[in-house]
């Protein structure tokens, strides 16, 4: 376990990251104009995510997390924070929060010689491809199925496979409480939410 200060200090940072992530998903997101068939423009829970964010660095430290990890994990956040904030103000998730980390995160795996992440997004990528194809972008978006490749990538098949289901039932949940079985729905809030509460709070530790 890290000292309290250190918990404290993880605390602020992420809840900090959280918020400065927020900021760049507005900005990318000024000019962007929703689908018509995409999920309706809402507003995004930004004291919600802040607080997420922080959580994730508590918990992180909390468990004796080291500084490159604390590191890398805040990195992954930003995405993260990102494509949940632009999927509720605008039914969009661009490819800035996906296809970018992703592939810097592939990149980094290669030279690492860490080819499950090549692997895991692959994995993640293929059936949520075949549901976007399916439902034509009702049930999923492209932006979706890219933020899923890239939760597989970090996280792995195994750990993926069961945060990802987590996250379907949830959306189903919401979705019928709502009463909006037959809508559109933003899926990015819930695939981030998954990929963050399992860096968080490790399915499989290490």
């Amino acid at each position: 376990m890290n000292p309290w200060w250190i918990d404290l200090i993880a605390t602020v940072v992420f809840g900090c990251v959280g918020f400065l992530s927020i900021q760049l998903s507005a900005l990318v997101c000024r000019n962007v104009v929703p689908f018509d068939d995409g999920p309706k423009p809402g507003r995004p829970p930004v004291m919600a995510l802040v607080i997420g964010a922080a959580i994730v660095g508590f918990s992180l430290s909390m468990r004796g997390a080291t500084l490159p990890s604390l590191a890398i994990v805040g990195v992954l956040l930003v995405p993260l924070v990102a494509c949940w904030y632009s999927d509720i103000l605008c039914g969009i998730v661009p490819d800035y929060f996906t296809l970018l980390p992703l592939g810097l995160w592939l990149v980094f795996s290669v030279f690492q010689h860490n080819y499950a992440s090549l692997v895991g997004a692959a994995v993640m990528f293929v059936p949520f491809a075949i549901f976007a194809l399916l439902s034509k972008g009702r049930g999923m978006g492209w932006g979706d199925v890219k933020l899923a490749a890239l939760g597989g990538a970090v996280l792995g098949p195994p750990t993926a496979m069961l945060a990802f289901a987590g996250a379907c039932l949830v959306a189903v949940f919401v979705a019928a409480i709502r009463r909006r079985r037959a809508e559109p729905i933003a899926f990015a809030p819930y695939l981030a939410g998954a990929i963050a509460a399992a860096l968080a709070f490790p399915l499989f530790p290490a």
